[in-house]
């Protein structure tokens, strides 16, 4: 063996590389973490397959100039020269670190956010918000994901270590980050801003170029390795996926400006001035060329709050600006920089900021026609593993619903209707435009006589139920009196919707 291939030898464990055994010609053969979850092994003869940041240490050596190198970051270094240039195994993902900003505490959507975190709110029948960007990071092989979350994190973290069990040696990572007691004192984010920039020792541990930042409370089917590969052949320091939406949508969200090569040259957040709305609507010429027709005209291009930074970049930013929110404060302050694109995107894309666009996300998903799609198998939005047996109907009428696993049907009809896993609905029972989130077990584990169940002969419509609710007989929950907001005892109504809190028992004959 070679006096350089002894060396490795000595440097590759602490390099993530494992020796696997001697080589022909004196070199060795190496194996990272990666390649052994399927990539190939590294035949090095002469030590010659090596990482980036090792290079320097054999540049001295003539010899390995004459050698070609090929890393494992996907760098080839050409036989001659000294120029890095891409190989073939390089893949742009492995350089980017996914931030999933789950640390809402949700105050629009109480009461659904009374005891978790925005981003844990169950959606359709068996999913968490959350599970959405997850996915979506997964399906976009990002191989480091890093979740940041504040309020009620406990539920948030424990449904994420059950439901996605990655590690270093399945080829990716996903950290779970959340204040902490610090010698300083206890940290606490002000903003989304502020919670990367408290984390931030964190994040830059890994040897990456890109930040991708996603919220943990949005909905959306999104390839985010085009994205990211947008923003590198853009050579841009920030890049904002852009949604094509009309004139109604329009003041309610962050507008861009963009030029003929998707450069960023004006925003406004949230304009309601008729004169500003003008100056944003979108070119006809733009329009046609990108088959625009998400509604009626005028267009508009608004920010979808998903961004592509270059590392250094957010890393400056952070300590330029002290302020705590990426949309009302950085995201500006960058943009006045220059060197910013926007990545069209046209599909479906929500933001869940109130009860009503909750309820209405939901039961989009009963028509799979304008809503989130869950039955993409290229594309999969992963859930947790409930491990339970398929829905039983009896004699129910079930039109237009999506019914989950271990849901028991003795109802006489379910229309228009989410029905969560566990859900139970006795007989004579109409569930109509309601969303029922489903129980974590069929009864109370500390009072075995209680059952998660809505009763018989009732009238649910226009609600969510909450998980673990018990409802009585005969019991009608229809806003008769079309109140807009009601607070009562585990019973609410927001936006016209009636939200009955998880845990709250109804009694026989209740009214609303």
């Amino acid at each position: 063996m070679s006096a350089a291939s002894k060396w490795l030898c000595k440097i590759a464990p602490h390099e993530g590389w494992t020796v696997l055994c001697t080589a022909p010609r004196g070199g060795v053969i190496l194996q990272s973490h990666f390649e052994a979850q399927g990539g190939s092994r590294g035949l090095a003869p002469d030590a010659s397959f090596i990482r980036p940041k090792l290079l320097p240490y054999f540049e001295p050596c003539q010899k390995f100039l004459h050698l070609t190198l090929v890393a494992l970051w996907g760098y080839r270094k050409v036989k001659g020269d000294c120029h890095l240039t891409p190989s073939k195994r390089f893949q742009l993902t492995d350089r980017v670190a996914c931030i999933i900003l789950a640390g809402g505490q949700g105050t629009r959507l109480f009461p659904l956010t009374q005891h978790r975190c925005k981003p844990a709110v169950n959606f359709g029948g068996r999913y968490r918000l959350i599970d959405v960007p997850i996915s979506n990071s997964l399906n976009s092989n990002m191989n480091h994901i890093f979740v940041i979350s504040q309020y009620f994190s406990s539920g948030l973290n424990e449904h994420i270590k059950e439901t996605y069990p990655l590690d270093h040696f399945q080829g990716g990572s996903l950290s779970l980050l959340c204040p902490e007691e610090r010698p300083s004192g206890k940290t606490w984010y002000e903003g989304t801003a502020d919670a990367v920039r408290k984390n931030l020792d964190a994040l830059t541990s890994l040897p990456i170029d890109y930040f991708l930042v996603l919220s943990g409370d949005q909905l959306y089917n999104m390839d985010l390795e085009a994205m990211v590969q947008f923003a590198y052949e853009k050579d841009a320091d920030l890049t904002i996926a852009a949604l094509p939406v009309g004139k109604t949508q329009a003041p309610r969200l962050g507008l861009l400006n963009i030029d003929d090569d998707s450069n960023i040259v004006d925003f406004h957040e949230k304009p309601k001035d008729p004169a500003i709305l003008e100056k944003f609507e979108l070119s006809d010429e733009f329009v046609t060329c990108n088959d625009i027709h998400c509604c009626n005209p005028p267009y508009f291009l608004a920010s979808m709050g998903i961004y592509v930074f270059k590392k250094e970049v957010l890393v400056s930013l952070l300590q330029e600006d002290s302020r705590e929110d990426f949309g009302k404060h950085l995201i500006p302050t960058q943009l006045k920089k220059g060197k910013a694109a926007a990545f069209l995107h046209q599909g479906y894309w929500e933001d869940i900021g109130t009860i009503s666009s909750y309820f209405e996300a939901n039961l989009s998903l009963t028509t799979n026609s304008l809503g989130l799609d869950l039955y993409n198998e290229v594309l999969p939005i992963y859930a947790h593993n409930h491990h339970l047996p398929g829905a039983r109907l009896t004699q129910t009428i079930v039109k237009d619903s999506v019914v989950c696993d271990g849901a028991v049907l003795e109802a006489k009809s379910v229309t228009h209707s989410i029905i969560g896993v566990r859900s139970v609905v006795k007989q004579g029972t109409v569930i109509e435009d309601a969303i029922l989130l489903g129980n974590h077990t069929y009864t109370d584990v500390k009072d075995g006589t209680r059952d998660y169940a809505i009763g018989e002969n009732c009238l649910i419509k226009r609600a969510i139920i909450d998980q673990n609710v018990t409802i009585g007989n005969n019991v009608k929950l229809t806003n008769a009196e079309n109140l807009d907001t009601y607070d009562g005892e585990g019973i609410y109504i927001r936006d016209g919707i009636i939200i009955v809190t998880s845990g709250t028992t109804l009694p026989d004959n209740f009214t609303l």
